[in-house]
């Protein structure tokens, strides 16, 4: 059956989650979770593909704007001749003469590159009937480095080099599909440690987290020293000795400062500390790590493309890589960095929380263990509890861990209802 994509529709969600304060940080203190939202049309009555990019509110509709500029560019293409091919897909989304002028590769025009290119992946995996994870897990060598842009990326990584990584763990691919489907995917919460909870809050969170499973939670850090010092002890208390413990500045520390603050709370043993500096500054993540190790430094969910991520790698500013399932363009150049982390042997743990980013990221991690690192080893997807009653296919959480999506497509489908209740108008 040949299936032409016919048109799209797209819709600005935005939900008040800063009522309560969920996702607010020492940088977002008050974030309204919000999804650009894309549903690309096609020939086909029962199939369409839908994507999203995630920001915090205000600013939202630039999103939608720039998706509709990008989604005009697939209209009237035929998916079967364009995924033959995917990393056509990205070059055409991300490479227009005109567009890429916006960019290139980051900013706005990226965000909303990311939604329609996972648009796009969606489609095809629900014209395949499969879910994302499988349908990558199940490609050879080959066809998985043919979905990656290796332009910039040769003086580390190149295509031959990819494949070679790849072919490690193809062997031991069925094993590793039998271990996800019987027992998931680790995950970490920050749904306890949001910076505007109260104590009794923390606690009473943190205390539901660990009876449903969890024992890796991570906590907002960076407004006040005296009081990161006083919940971080909190914390540890009621994690006790032997939970991991992460933390997390949301890019509100200068260098020195960052490295100061951070003596102070090796106490609770942080096992990483997340986005300490600017997110665009490679050299001061990488002096910061040198400082503060063995204390890890994780950081890339603001990082805007491939080469950025490079650059981290090599210099030493990364140990943890956090990669988004939005701020990346889609599942071409996430599967790029990937094979980025691969080469430098750093672990993926998925930047995820705000809505639609958890029913995206289990995919991303369960390809990373059946393909690409072939280990669970200092790897772990990070989750929160906010939101899923919005999605059709919401992620199905056993013990602390992501069990594998089993409905075709990449899980991002919101309900009916939510399109009515939370769609935005000026």
């Amino acid at each position: 059956m040949s299936i032409t994509i016919t048109g799209f529709d797209t819709w600005d969600l935005r939900f008040p989650t800063s009522q309560q304060l969920d996702g607010s940080d020492a940088m977002n203190p008050d974030p309204d979770y919000s999804a650009a939202y894309v549903v690309l049309r096609t020939s086909s009555d029962e199939l369409c593909g839908h994507g999203m990019t995630f920001t915090i509110g205000r600013g939202n509709e630039l999103c939608v704007a720039g998706i509709q500029s990008l989604a005009r560019l697939l209209t009237g293409t035929n998916v079967e001749t364009l995924m033959s091919d995917p990393v056509s897909l990205y070059r055409r989304i991300t490479a227009d003469s005109q567009l890429r002028w916006t960019g290139p590769e980051k900013g706005v025009i990226h965000l909303a590159a990311a939604a329609v290119i996972n648009a796009m992946w969606d489609l095809w995996c629900r014209i395949k009937g499969q879910p994302l994870w499988r349908l990558v897990a199940e490609m050879s060598p080959e066809q998985f480095a043919a979905c990656v842009d290796f332009r910039y990326l040769t003086q580390s990584l190149t295509s031959s080099q990819a494949k070679e990584l790849l072919q490690i763990h193809e062997a031991t691919r069925p094993a590793r599909i039998e271990q996800l489907t019987d027992s998931g995917y680790p995950s970490y919460t920050t749904s306890a440690g949001w910076l505007g909870y109260s104590d009794k809050e923390l606690k009473v969170k943190c205390d539901d987290l660990m009876q449903r499973g969890w024992n890796h939670f991570k906590i907002k850090v960076g407004r006040d020293l005296d009081d990161d010092l006083r919940r971080c002890r909190l914390l540890r208390s009621v994690l006790g000795p032997d939970a991991k413990m992460m933390v997390d500045a949301n890019q509100v520390w200068d260098v020195p400062e960052a490295i100061e603050w951070i003596e102070q709370l090796k106490e609770f043993d942080p096992w990483f500390v997340e986005e300490p500096t600017c997110p665009d500054d490679i050299l001061g993540h990488a002096a910061i790590a040198k400082a503060v190790s063995p204390i890890r430094i994780a950081t890339g969910e603001m990082c805007h493309n491939r080469i950025m991520f490079r650059q981290f790698m090599e210099s030493g500013g990364m140990q943890v890589c956090q990669l988004d399932s939005c701020r990346l363009g889609g599942v071409n150049e996430v599967l790029a960095v990937m094979l980025l982390a691969a080469r430098f042997r750093i672990p993926v743990c998925p930047h995820a929380g705000g809505v639609g980013l958890c029913e995206y990221v289990q995919h991303l991690s369960m390809i990373d263990y059946i393909s690409v690192s072939g280990t669970m080893q200092d790897r772990i997807a990070e989750y929160s509890d906010h939101l899923h009653e919005h999605m059709k296919h919401p992620v199905v959480m056993k013990d602390g861990r992501y069990m594998p999506p089993t409905d075709a497509g990449y899980s991002v489908e919101f309900l009916p209802s939510a399109l009515h209740e939370f769609s935005w108008h000026a």
